[in-house]
This record gives structure tokens, sequence and C-alpha cells, in this order.
């Protein structure tokens, strides 16, 4: 059924009564990426390039956003957030930056356009 179970099975074998199907662990590939128990990436809950640091993305982009003078401009500034906050992370960098940019100039020109 999965590739790899004999294999996990193997290396935590103290942990054979344990239910594994709620738990996500980490196999080792990388510090940052975080593995459902039988190899597959969770890619839903925790993408690796959300989960970098002290702090999930989401968490630090909700706290930002909760001054916003309105909903378009705290979702402007969610979206560039988003972008900056995991820019090295994804593998291509110069278009995550445009992304990010596209954000911010639409959050500037909405910002004038409010005043």
């Amino acid at each position: 059924m999965f590739d790899n179970y004999d294999y996990f099975k193997k290396e935590f074998k103290k942990f054979d009564d344990h239910d594994w199907s709620a738990d996500k662990i980490s196999l080792g590939a990388s510090p940052d990426v975080i593995f459902h128990p039988f190899g597959q990436k969770d890619m839903v809950n925790s993408p690796a390039h959300y989960t970098r640091g002290t702090q999930e993305a989401i968490d630090t982009i909700e706290e930002a956003i909760q001054d916003a003078p309105d909903v378009k401009s705290g979702m402007l500034q969610a979206q560039a957030l988003k972008y900056l906050l995991r820019l090295w992370l994804k593998g291509n960098a110069p278009q995550d930056s445009e992304k990010a940019q596209w954000y911010l100039s639409r959050l500037i020109e909405h910002l004038k356009d409010t005043q």
C-alpha cells in the first residue's frame, strides 16, 4: 500500500503501537520540510514554504493586516506579504518578487484612491 512503510516501521519500531494517521513527522530530508508519516509531503496544512521560521506565514500575515483601513487594503497587503515571506523558499525569487510588487502596486493605487 505505501512504498516506504517497511522502512518507516523499521526506523520507528519503538512507536509501532502509535496511531500515525494523525501525526506529521520529519523524515530528515530537510529540517524545514514536514512529511506525512508515510513520506508524503503535507502541502495543504504545512507546506515548507509557509512554515519556515518560528511562526507560520499565515500568523504573521493575520497580525500584519489587522489594522488595515479596509478589507481590500488588508487583502492586497496580505498577498504582497505572502510572496515576500516565502521569497527564498519556492525556487523562483524573481517571479515571486514581481508578484509581490504587483499586489503592492495595487495597494498603493487603492490607498491613493481612498484618500
